[in-house]
């Protein structure tokens, strides 16, 4: 189950009691630089498609995930800033990192839509925050079905300035 701890002056933070094996997984290759790209490398082979980016995992905790994607040729467009598409391909290994720290091992999740805009243009690589507030995971049954959670991804590039905004939709239900 996952709580939010709700000291009074500090802000919400969520804990998973209950982890899967990604969850585990990261904790174990957290606390290097070295330990952190092997666990990069790891994503990309759970979820080829992220190859295409290249994510290095930051930070996962429940709650929260920061995924650095590097400025290189393969994810540019044809006027050189970093290409939306590529950009959102980084939005969705974060949101889905988000979603394997956060989610108990008795829970499933799957995307189920994404909105995003691109009001600028970018300049360098881009570090992507996926946050959400999820819910008391006791109250997600088989009984009472799943529950829509939207993922805020923050999409910040080198210069400070956020090219692309998105949400994306998770549907959340008990494992059978």
């Amino acid at each position: 189950m996952t709580q939010t701890d709700t000291t009074p002056g500090t802000k919400p933070t969520a804990t998973n009691n209950n982890p899967g094996p990604t969850a585990l997984l990261w904790k174990k290759f957290s606390d290097t630089p070295i330990k952190r790209g092997l666990f990069s490398a790891l994503y990309m082979v759970k979820a080829p498609y992220f190859r295409t980016v290249m994510p290095r995992v930051q930070e996962a905790v429940p709650g929260r995930c920061v995924v650095r994607l590097g400025k290189w040729w393969g994810v540019q467009n044809h006027i050189g800033t970093f290409h939306v598409i590529a950009g959102l391909n980084g939005a969705e290994a974060a949101m889905g990192l988000l979603c394997e720290v956060t989610v108990p091992d008795t829970h499933r999740w799957i995307p189920r839509g994404m909105r995003a805009d691109y009001p600028k243009k970018s300049t360098g690589g881009l570090t992507i925050t996926a946050t959400a507030d999820f819910p008391d995971f006791s109250t997600i049954t088989r009984e009472t079905g799943g529950q829509l959670v939207t993922i805020d991804c923050q999409l910040v590039d080198d210069a400070g300035v956020e090219p692309i905004t998105a949400e994306i939709d998770v549907w959340v239900t008990a494992k059978k």
